[in-house]
């Protein structure tokens, strides 16, 4: 009776559409997700710079600009261009996933965690558009722009899960305080960006001057968002002691250290344009940075690698 071991059953072979498409490596499925990563915080930006000019209604409706053209007319003036221009970034948006898509599919072996976090990713697109379509529609409701905003930084998170879990080589044992100091730093990051939308909507920057507020005290819910701010400073420093004093990987420790200047950059220019009235370059940069935040901790959490046993 033999004893060798069968051999692992080959994937059958590509047939069909996937025919037409390069089979990638694991290094072109990460230049797609960065690349994923790179044009969803570029349309935070972007549509931060709508709602800071007062653009949110440059093109008055969706999905066309207008009622009878789908270009701004020069009349829509320079709020008509931005409006448009970022709209235009949002297909490049969603060109970018369905190429992250279709390299993650193509794969070989398949991945069928790679493949749910892309096919997650792909379907925020249009989910966002559908979204911001609302918004306009609704004359630029703030509980709908602020949902608006945060689907890039959930495809953010995707993007960068994915990217993180195409890893070759095996995840470190980390101790146990780490692992919960990885993860409450993601809850505190996520609820700091979910104020932070709050804040904007009981804000002057509105979109549009005739849009209204959401309701809160301004002054309110931005103590709040400020605390919850100390209280994500507070478990990311944490964090950095914890991976410098057990084993941890470096590249973690580098990752928390990371996480812990881009929070400190992002609260001193939070604080600055909170003091000085809310200047929308500085509010541009704030929302900059808070998308980067979410792609950097979700990169932390990535690496936190199996229990330590």
């Amino acid at each position: 009776m033999s004893t060798e071991t069968p051999a692992p059953a080959s994937e059958p072979p590509v047939t069909g559409f996937w025919r037409l498409v390069p089979e990638p490596s694991l290094d072109v499925v990460r230049r797609w997700g960065w690349t994923s990563v790179i044009v969803n915080i570029g349309i935070v930006v972007t549509g931060g710079l709508v709602r800071l000019t007062g653009s949110g209604l440059g093109c008055p409706t969706w999905p066309s600009c207008t009622d009878s053209s789908y270009v701004p007319h020069p009349e829509l003036g320079i709020h008509g261009a931005i409006e448009f221009g970022n709209r235009m970034l949002g297909f490049v948006v969603a060109i970018v996933a369905i190429g992250t898509w279709l390299a993650v599919m193509r794969y070989r072996p398949k991945r069928k965690d790679l493949r749910r976090l892309a096919t997650a990713a792909a379907l925020g697109v249009p989910l966002q558009a559908v979204i911001g379509g609302v918004s306009v529609l609704t004359g630029l409701n703030p509980w709908i722009v602020s949902a608006h905003f945060l689907v890039s930084p959930i495809i953010i998170t995707l993007t960068v899960s994915m990217m993180r879990r195409s890893r070759t080589s095996p995840y470190p044992h980390t101790p146990p305080v780490v692992r919960a100091l990885a993860t409450a730093s993601v809850v505190a990051a996520w609820l700091t960006v979910a104020l932070g939308t709050l804040v904007t909507g009981a804000g002057p920057h509105s979109g549009d001057p005739e849009t209204g507020r959401n309701g809160f005290d301004e002054e309110l819910i931005s103590q709040l968002h400020a605390d919850v701010v100390f209280a994500l400073l507070g478990v990311t420093i944490a964090l950095v002691i914890a991976t410098r004093v057990t084993a941890t990987s470096r590249t973690l420790r580098k990752l928390a250290a990371w996480l812990l200047a881009m929070e400190l950059v992002q609260g001193v220019v939070g604080f600055t344009q909170y003091f000085t009235g809310l200047p929308w370059v500085l509010v541009l940069i704030h929302m900059f940075f808070a998308a980067a935040l979410i792609a950097l901790v979700t990169a932390v959490y990535g690496e936190r690698g199996t229990p330590a046993t």
